[in-house]
């Protein structure tokens, strides 16, 4: 029976890793904060290996380099339920991503059990047990942790030890393991996880509906915001708002008069970044409009190929249990409707061109 353990010093953990360095799996979870920080503050590391549930207390341990090392390991299967953010957090602060991994919630999604099912109910489906979402809200920051939060936070690993074994059995009976196997290679690569400054526009959603010039200018905007935002660790939102970003845009402020007076800084940041902003605004300037982001109709034969890709998705993905998304997301439709055999896109890659891409590409050239 498992039991849950709380380590608060490097001698403590020591024992741990070498105990985990002969293990070919171990379940990983994280618990963090991320507030008013734009890097998530790490608070606890949880690994179970089927025996023991260990809860890390990364605020008290100073040196981490020995866990990312044994995180880091070729040869130990790392489980994960949703592992984007844990694997965020691990980039950030080791520089490396674990692999390999096995991502329960993509197994379930591969297996028909459902598209992006949440823990506690793939926990539900598969163990019969309705976890307390009581204590979901948890400061992790805030120490001590009680009893009940470390209880809670190690239920996170216990269960992922449970169902892996199953999950594993049925995707190889359904012939499906080599595609999680694939789909996670995919999502444990250390670029996914970092933000570059220069494609911070991409992040900018109401883009489309601002003018080419006006769209190299925010480009120019979100770089800087995003850089001052890694340095100065601080959200985005609190450098300078989206709404602010693209009335700047709009506008061109040439002076700190016309600056000023679009009434969307607060006068700390005019004082603290305004010449900076007028700066960057009026570089951009000199460069020639280009269209970023577009939300213009389709073509009417674009939006007849994009109907056909989909229902044949559809019929796909039906006859696979799957979900279409799965298969293949809009932006993969529309960049095949758009770009054919040439898009980028999954679909025409690994297990999704063998079950739906290179059908959908007939379809195209018929």
């Amino acid at each position: 029976m498992s039991s849950s353990l709380l380590i608060q010093s490097a001698d403590a953990l020591q024992p741990w890793l070498e105990r985990w360095s002969q293990k070919s799996w171990l379940a990983v979870d994280t618990e963090f904060v991320r507030v008013d920080t734009y890097r998530p503050k790490l608070c606890l590391i949880q690994i179970g290996d089927g025996e023991h549930d260990v809860c890390i207390d990364t605020l008290a341990i100073a040196d981490l380099a020995p866990l990312y090392a044994l995180l880091n390991r070729r040869d130990i299967l790392k489980l994960f339920h949703a592992a984007s953010q844990d694997l965020e957090i691990f980039v950030e602060l080791s520089g490396t991503c674990p692999a390999p991994i096995f991502d329960t919630q993509t197994a379930a999604t591969l297996l028909g059990l459902g598209d992006q099912l949440g823990y506690a109910a793939l926990v539900e489906r598969r163990c019969g047990v309705t976890l307390d979402k009581s204590l979901t809200r948890t400061d992790w920051s805030r120490r001590p942790l009680s009893e009940a939060e470390l209880d809670y936070a190690a239920l996170d690993v216990r269960y992922l030890a449970q169902m892996y074994p199953s999950l594993r059995d049925e995707l190889l009976a359904q012939n499906r393991l080599a595609w999680l196997e694939e789909d996670c290679a995919r999502a444990a690569v250390a670029e996914n996880y970092r933000n570059d400054p220069r494609e911070a526009w991409r992040r900018l959603k109401g883009l489309a509906r601002v003018a080419p010039h006006g769209q190299v200018i925010a480009a120019a905007l979100a770089q800087w915001r995003e850089e001052e935002a890694q340095r100065r660790n601080r959200p985005r939102k609190w450098i300078v708002e989206d709404d602010a970003l693209y009335r700047m845009a709009e506008r061109a402020p040439e002076d700190m008069t016309q600056l000023e007076g679009l009434g969307v800084l607060p006068a700390k940041t005019l004082a603290r970044h305004g010449e900076t902003l007028l700066r960057l605004i009026a570089e951009a300037r000199q460069q020639p409009p280009r269209t970023l982001a577009s939300d213009e109709r389709m073509a009417p034969e674009i939006k007849a190929r994009m109907t056909r890709l989909q229902e044949a998705v559809r019929r796909i993905a039906a006859a696979l249990n799957l979900p279409a998304s799965v298969l293949a997301p809009r932006a993969d439709l529309e960049a095949l409707a758009l770009d054919g055999a040439q898009a980028r896109a999954n679909v025409l890659g690994g297990w999704r061109r063998e079950v739906a891409g290179a059908e959908l590409l007939k379809l195209l050239a018929a």
